[in-house]
């Protein structure tokens, strides 16, 4: 059985994109619940998620282990996995990560593109690496089965968390630095240290993180993930398309500025277009997984090597990751 999951949306939910999901064939995807949002307002956040499962029972489901992906496909439902894109969640408390972890969380990034408690952003001027509080973490993390995520984080501190951890991380949501240079792009000292520790990279297509961004190609997209593929290994790559559908531009400030700062940061935008960039023609919403499919075919990739990139790669590393350290079988 081939899976497709995209490990990566924040979109404006509705039961219009959840029916989306379902003609697209979405069998999982990893929803942003928290960017800056403290322990009681991200559970808040779960419950609404709960009360999204009990309306739209026929649609989607609760996601916690990687048998819900195969549970979700059989029964025509795309499942659910929540993930932070910040560790404000767990605040300055060791401890609520292996709450979170029971609550559902699965991914959680150690930034969001300022210095955390635990790492450094990709928006800072100097990087220090994996601070004190982020080598217990990501040890505590490794332990309960909540997956490292550096998406945001700046160089050292991504590669320093690649080494520490003992269990492969993820970059959920980026590209290659090389195709297109945005500062959240990753260049590839940073993709061998993940990929050489057993962690996934997920290809995003938000289009600040495109080569030539909304007028990108998709030949151009996958000639990127075949290029990656070629000097990293397919294996561990997939899809994190960053999609944030029907989001108002609002929302754009509070992604970027949260409550840290009085002033509007415009991160990958312009003062004089502060909100979200029109997606590509090629992938507007998740009916358009098709195409990726078939643009991955285009330039050379098996049927295999296309199924572990729609899917099947982030179904064996959900698999192997989120379930709790003592569990993990022996190899």
């Amino acid at each position: 059985m081939t899976y497709r999951i995209d490990c990566l949306q924040y979109a404006n939910w509705s039961e219009k994109i959840f029916r989306e999901m379902r003609e697209g064939g979405v069998d999982a995807v990893h929803v942003t619940i928290s960017y800056h949002e403290n322990f009681r307002e991200t559970v808040l956040n779960m419950e609404q998620w709960n009360r999204w499962f009990e309306q739209y029972p026929d649609l989607i489901m609760k996601g916690r282990w990687a048998e819900d992906v195969r549970t979700a496909r059989e029964t025509g439902r795309t499942a659910i996995f929540f993930g932070f894109q910040n560790p404000a969640p767990i605040e300055d408390d060791i401890g609520l990560v292996e709450i979170l972890h029971d609550l559902g969380a699965r991914f959680m990034q150690l930034t969001y593109n300022n210095q955390s408690l635990l790492a450094t952003g990709c928006y800072e001027d100097e990087d220090p690496g994996i601070t004190r509080m982020g080598k217990q973490v990501i040890k505590e993390m490794n332990r309960v089965g909540l997956v490292i995520d550096m998406s945001h984080s700046a160089d050292r501190s991504t590669i320093e968390a690649a080494d520490l951890s003992e269990r492969p991380i993820a970059i959920t949501h980026a590209n290659l630095h090389s195709w297109q240079p945005a500062l959240r792009n990753k260049r590839d000292d940073v993709v061998r240290a993940v990929t050489g520790n057993g962690g996934m990279m997920g290809f995003s297509m938000y289009p600040h993180h495109l080569k030539d961004k909304s007028a990108c190609t998709l030949q151009s997209f996958c000639e990127m993930i075949a290029t990656a593929a070629d000097r990293f290994g397919v294996e561990h790559f997939g899809l994190g398309s960053d999609l944030c559908q029907d989001q108002p531009d609002s929302i754009v400030q509070w992604m970027r500025v949260g409550r840290w700062s009085k002033e509007i940061d415009y991160g990958e935008g312009s003062a004089s277009n502060p909100g979200f960039p029109p997606q590509p023609d090629w992938f507007r919403d998740n009916r358009d997984f098709t195409n990726v499919e078939d643009g991955l075919r285009a330039v050379g990739f098996s049927d295999t090597e296309v199924a572990g990139l729609m899917g099947d790669n982030w179904h064996r590393f959900f698999d192997e990751n989120f379930t709790p350290a003592n569990t993990q079988p022996e190899t």
